[in-house]
């Protein structure tokens, strides 16, 4: 969790508790009027538990101040939009993120990308998104809506071919060798990356292992119309929409695109991979 995330939810929970004790309420008496055990009003207050928009509109009613519920889910929203957890996105299963997602890039006229570990989204077959789905599934314990997530991402693939989109993607040569499925399956991914070196509305980059970095190939993420960015970690997502984070992230981009290799290099380097997979 970020730094401004906790503060953020810090700053949250104290209007939380200015609200109660402009109510004349005990911690114990909105607790009772809510329902509630007192410990989660305490956590609320002190920035411990992050609150559902559920919990600030019972609390606005609780401390008779139901106007006040719009606010406070103005606030929520603000740091939502910045870190979202895996474990309260993931509650209802992969496929509502997969839709939030689709909503994002439905926006956007050119996206770039990077990816150190797997094969982006966007270049899935339906068969690898099915290992990586079950995964993640198995890493959270979130329901397992695994051929929903499957279908919703690859019915999103059909934006690689719509006018007016641009999708800038580059891979570490570590996301080509991952053995996050069967040898099967990765031969036929790693066919789907060689075609789509030739589609029209994308440009695919390669770093090989060999290559010289600038910095090192750290996490994933994605760049919306420097408007957006999105960014992966083991226990959140993040969505950046400040201007300074997402000048930094163009920087690293582009860093990791001049290490990288395209064209028929990249077809090379994929290829490289591929016949790895005969080996004995």
């Amino acid at each position: 969790m970020s730094t401004d995330f906790q503060q953020a939810r810090f700053a949250l929970g104290l209007r939380l508790r200015e609200l109660r004790t402009e109510g004349g309420l005990t911690g114990r008496q909105l607790a009772e009027r809510l329902g509630w055990t007192q410990s989660k009003v305490s956590k609320l207050e002190t920035g411990r538990q992050t609150a559902t928009h559920e919990d600030l509109r019972a609390w606005a009613d609780g401390v008779e101040q139901a106007e006040a519920a719009a606010e406070l889910s103005t606030r929520l929203r603000a740091f939502e939009t910045q870190s979202r957890s895996w474990r309260r996105q993931l509650a209802s299963g992969h496929r509502p993120v997969q839709d939030r997602l689709t909503v994002e890039y439905e926006q956007s006229a050119v996206m770039r990308a990077w990816e150190s570990s797997v094969v982006v989204g966007m270049l899935q077959t339906a068969d690898y998104a099915r290992h990586v789905f079950e995964t993640f599934a198995e890493l959270y314990r979130s329901p397992r809506d695994i051929e929903e997530a499957v279908n919703a991402r690859v019915r999103r693939q059909e934006l690689l071919y719509r006018r007016g989109k641009r999708f800038h993607v580059v891979l570490w040569e570590a996301a080509l060798r991952a053995r996050l499925c069967p040898p099967a399956v990765m031969v036929a991914q790693l066919d789907r990356l060689s075609s789509a070196v030739g589609l029209d509305n994308v440009t695919l980059g390669i770093v090989p292992f060999e290559a010289a970095l600038d910095l090192p190939p750290a996490n994933a993420f994605w760049i919306h119309d420097e408007r957006l960015v999105v960014t992966e970690d083991w226990h959140a997502e993040l969505w950046l929409d400040d201007p300074d984070s997402i000048a930094l992230y163009l920087r690293v981009w582009e860093s990791l695109n001049r290490s990288a290799v395209h064209g028929p290099a990249a077809q090379r380097v994929i290829a490289r991979c591929r016949q790895s997979l005969d080996a004995p």
